[in-house]
């Protein structure tokens, strides 16, 4: 069977057959062996010290990196060639997932090393810069860390004030500036620095080495709600000097540089929340079969087990929706180098193709994750709230999920943005679709009861019918408001909260599709239950969002059929027992005793 191949953002107008996408139920036996590695990894040397996360172990922090650089989990996305396993997206984001599960402290110093820290120069890097500087990295004999942000450049990037100087010999240039909240700054080698050249319009990357006695200094660490050993300080630089050699890519393409790198941060942050939210799950099963009030296991009750079934249900989907994306982002890899692609221009147009999707995981993740955390909380009640019991140190660490890598509202905006652009371009086609979806507002509807004994056949014909509401708001609003959308903020934010649901509510009920071919309904039962709960919830998101958008949009008459046609793409023929879907859910996570799925 050929694989269908599709284009980032097309999965709004395009129906995706469950053969088309990967799971985790599709690990080849390598990556199911490096996925029990990582796990025993971070059970035996970082779960163990969580305390000492906490206590803000700096120290233990860059040993344990020192570890996993043993261990090749530092190389595994780096070339061969340079010193690491060379291991395709998928597996990548595999080791992204599992090693972040114990705490989000060593999660971020992983992320800021193996991502903005080595990243840029394997796939910016010119081959001496390559040679010279990825196989320490990827071995954890050195460490890397990435210097964008400024006291005034924030979300708005390329706006940073730090300058960089060309001597009159020609032969390095001179950094003066400052940077805030860089992780590893503590203790990396070598830092990716983004500063700008005389007046140009763009900032330029550079590969800085650190070096004190070279006008670098250091401020002390910051006290952060969460993260606590995630080595975070400003970095001041005084007449730096820099090798002219050490310019990352082109003059001026530091920008782009630095918005590749963060649509691969964006996937990977997904990915370094989805242990995390299994471990939370299992912890809150076990504390709940434990814990006795009434005379009975308060996983008895109701209301507990709804929280246990709610969050089992998003860790589920998030999984789904983060590993369709990343095998969709290696097939795209894959076609560009049987292309004649170099691995460089093939992985950062593969990630760059499916920029929407990196910026829907970003968001739906992080804000499950938190979520996640808050309701474990919740079900340790009082315990929850003590440092004696791990789940006020994850709601903790969740937090900063939401804000770094382009905050979830940036992103959101990002997500629509980005799609209307394809649009524009021609690389996905919204217009033809919106336009029947106009037309179809006009007809008479069908009133015939279908046929739905197939599974999934009614989710599918709503999910449908989800992406027509989506196409009938979005449509509206470029006809509308065209280039100037940008500016109606809160409109974007509407119609980006209907997509991001639609993205996940189809990977829950595709990857659900396809296990329950291979091993029959009766065996998946429960993620049939949990597909059909997350779709449920997308549903009334979607439709209150979408509400929000017509009033935005629209007055009168057309207001009024606009709501009309939300009525018909937001309907049920069989409206779903979402308690018995909960109760379905919740009895094997506690009979199981843990995230089981």
């Amino acid at each position: 069977m050929t694989k269908d191949i599709t284009r980032g953002g097309q999965f709004i107008v395009k129906e995706t057959k469950c053969e088309n996408v990967f799971t985790p139920e599709d690990f080849n036996e390598e990556q199911r062996m490096m996925r029990e590695s990582v796990k025993e990894f971070v059970d035996k040397e970082l779960w163990p010290n969580k305390h000492r996360f906490e206590s803000k172990d700096y120290g233990f922090t860059k040993s344990s990196m020192q570890k996993a650089g043993e261990l090749g989990l530092l190389g595994v996305a780096v070339p061969e060639a340079y010193g690491g396993l060379g291991m395709g997206f998928v597996s990548t984001m595999l080791v992204c997932d599992y090693i972040s599960g114990a705490t989000g402290s060593f999660s971020t110093a992983f992320g800021a090393h193996t991502g903005i820290g080595t990243m840029p120069i394997t796939l910016y890097g010119n081959e001496a810069q390559k040679q010279k500087y990825v196989p320490k990295l990827a071995t954890g004999e050195w460490f890397g860390a990435y210097c964008l942000t400024e006291p005034d450049a924030g979300s708005d990037a390329n706006s940073g004030k730090t300058k960089a100087v060309l001597s009159a010999d020609g032969k390095y240039y001179a950094i003066t500036g400052q940077k805030m909240w860089i992780s590893n700054a503590g203790f990396c080698n070598l830092f990716i620095v983004f500063a700008r050249i005389e007046d140009d319009k763009n900032i330029t990357g550079f590969i800085v080495e650190n070096d004190p006695s070279n006008g670098i200094t250091l401020g002390e660490e910051e006290h952060k709600l969460g993260i606590r050993a995630s080595s975070t300080r400003q970095v001041f630089f005084n007449e730096t000097k820099v090798p002219v050699e050490n310019m990352l890519s082109e003059r001026g393409n530091g920008f782009k540089i630095a918005m590749n790198a963060l649509n691969v941060g964006r996937i990977k942050l997904a990915a370094a929340c989805l242990d995390s939210q299994r471990r939370i799950v299992s912890k809150s099963v076990q504390y709940a079969n434990e814990r006795i009030q009434f005379n009975t296991p308060i996983s008895s009750f109701g209301a507990i087990r709804t929280k246990l079934a709610e969050m089992a249900t998003n860790a589920y989907v998030g999984e789904s929706a983060s590993y369709r994306a990343a095998a969709a982002i290696e097939d795209r890899i894959n076609q560009r180098i049987e292309e004649g692609n170099s691995h460089q221009e093939a992985e950062l147009k593969g990630v760059e193709e499916f920029a929407i999707e990196c910026s829907i995981l970003k968001v739906a993740v992080s804000e499950d994750m938190q979520n996640c955390a808050d309701e474990g909380i919740q079900i340790f009640g009082g315990m929850g709230f003590s440092e004696d019991t791990p789940m006020e140190s994850a709601w903790r660490d969740a937090r900063i999920t939401r804000i770094y890598e382009g905050t979830n509202e940036i992103n959101r905006m990002l997500a629509v943005g980005m799609l209307i652009k394809k649009a524009m371009k021609g690389h996905v086609d919204l217009i033809g679709p919106a336009m029947k979806v106009a037309d179809e507002l006009l007809s008479i509807p069908d009133f015939d009861v279908p046929d739905y004994s197939e599974l999934f056949s009614e989710e599918k014909e709503i999910i449908s019918k989800l992406k027509k509401a989506f196409l009938m708001v979005a449509g509206s609003a470029v006809q509308k408001y065209g280039p100037d959308l940008e500016k109606h903020q809160a409109l974007l934010l509407a119609a980006s909260d209907m997509l991001i649901e639609i993205y996940m509510a189809e990977s829950a009920l595709l990857r659900t599709e396809k296990i329950a071919k291979a091993k029959g309904e009766e065996a998946v039962k429960e993620e049939i239950a949990m597909a059909q709960l997350y779709l449920y919830h997308a549903v009334d998101i979607i439709s209150l969002r979408a509400k929000e958008g017509i009033a935005a949009l629209a007055e009168g008459d057309e207001q009024r059929m606009m709501l009309m046609g939300l009525r018909r793409f937001t309907k049920y023929t069989n409206l779903p027992n979402i308690n018995a879907l909960r109760e379905i859910i919740a009895s094997k996570l506690i009979d199981k005793n843990e995230y089981c799925f």
